[in-house]
C-alpha cells in the first residue's frame, strides 16, 4: 500500500470545488430538458470542438468551423430530422475535414481524423438519450452517476493503495487499482440508483455498470494519448482542477456513445433510454 503523501492530494480541493458547481448544474439541465439540456450539450460539444482544434488543428480556420458545425449537426439535427440524418451530416463533415487534412499544408496524423466525431458521436448520444419521456432524465442521470462514481473511486483507490501502472506510458498516474476502483464505485453506485428508483435487472445493470466504468477509463486514456502526442498537459484551463472540458469530460462522452448504442441495440422498439436501464 502506497505511504500518505499530502502531495497526492494537493488538487484534491480545486477538484472538489469545480465537482460541486458543475454536478448540480448538468443534473439541472438534465432535468428541465428541453431547450436547457439542448443548450447544455451544444456549450459541452461547442467547447470540446474549441479545445480538440486548438490541440490538434491550431490556428486552422476551417477545420474549427467544420468541428464547430460537428456539434451543431449533432445537437440540432436529432430533434428535427432524426439521429440517422444527425449522423450523415456528422459523417460528411468528417469527411470534407478528412480531404483538407490529406490535401492540406498542416503536419497531420491519425488524430487529425478523429475530431468530427468525437465532437458529434456524443452529443447525438446525449440527445437521442434525454428524448424518452419516460426514461430519458433517469437514463442520463444514471450515466452521470456512474461516471463521477467511477473517476471519484478510481483517484481515491489509485492514490489509497497504488500499485502497478495501468497505462505507464500514456498515462503515468493511472493504476490497476484505480481502475478496480472505478469498476467497483460504478456498480455500487447503478445498484443504489436502480434500488432506489425501482428498476428491474439491478444485478445485471450493476454489471453493465462495471463495464461502463472501463469505458470511462479508456476514454481518460485515448485523451491522454492524445495530449501526450501532442506535448500538451492539459486540454484547456477553463476548469480549476481539472483544465480543460475534455480533461473533465472525457469519459462522459465515451459513456454516452456507448450507453446509447447499447440501449438501441437492446431497445426492442422502445428507445435508447428504455434499451439501456431496463434488463
Amino acid at each position: 500500500m502506497s505511504s500518505v503523501n499530502p502531495a497526492k492530494w494537493g488538487d484534491l480541493g480545486t477538484r472538489t470545488a469545480s465537482a460541486l458547481i458543475l454536478i448540480p448544474l448538468a443534473v439541472a439541465c438534465a432535468w428541465f430538458d428541453g431547450m436547457w439540456f439542448t443548450g447544455f450539450v451544444l456549450l459541452l460539444t461547442t467547447l470540446i470542438a474549441h479545445e480538440w482544434t486548438q490541440i490538434v488543428h491550431p490556428k486552422n480556420l476551417a477545420q474549427y468551423i467544420l468541428h464547430l458545425a460537428s456539434a451543431l449537426c449533432g445537437t440540432i439535427l436529432p430533434n428535427l430530422f432524426g439521429a440517422e440524418i444527425a449522423l450523415l451530416a456528422i459523417l460528411g463533415l468528417a469527411l470534407l475535414s478528412g480531404i483538407l487534412v490529406r490535401f492540406g499544408k498542416s503536419v497531420s496524423s491519425t488524430w487529425s481524423y478523429l475530431g468530427i466525431c468525437y465532437v458529434g458521436f456524443p452529443a447525438i448520444a446525449f440527445i437521442l438519450l434525454r428524448n424518452d419521456p419516460d426514461y430519458g432524465f433517469a437514463a442520463i442521470l444514471w450515466i452521470f452517476l456512474i461516471v463521477w462514481a467511477a473517476d471519484s473511486f478510481a483517484y481515491f483507490a489509485g492514490r489509497i493503495i497504488g500499485g502497478p501502472k495501468l497505462a505507464p506510458v500514456i498515462s503515468p498516474k493511472k493504476t490497476w487499482a484505480g481502475l478496480g476502483g472505478a469498476v467497483a464505485g460504478s456498480a455500487l453506485a447503478s445498484i443504489v440508483f436502480a434500488y432506489t428508483t425501482d428498476l428491474n435487472g439491478i444485478f445485471a445493470l450493476a454489471v453493465l455498470a462495471g463495464g461502463m466504468a472501463v469505458v470511462e477509463q479508456g476514454g481518460d486514456l485515448f485523451e491522454s494519448a492524445l495530449k501526450r502526442f501532442h506535448g500538451v498537459k492539459d486540454a484547456g484551463a477553463i476548469i480549476p482542477g481539472h483544465g480543460g472540458v475534455i480533461d473533465r469530460v472525457d469519459g462522459l462522452i465515451a459513456v454516452a456513445v456507448v450507453a446509447a448504442l447499447i440501449g438501441l441495440f437492446h431497445d426492442q422498439g422502445l428507445g435508447a433510454a428504455p434499451g439501456l436501464l431496463h434488463w
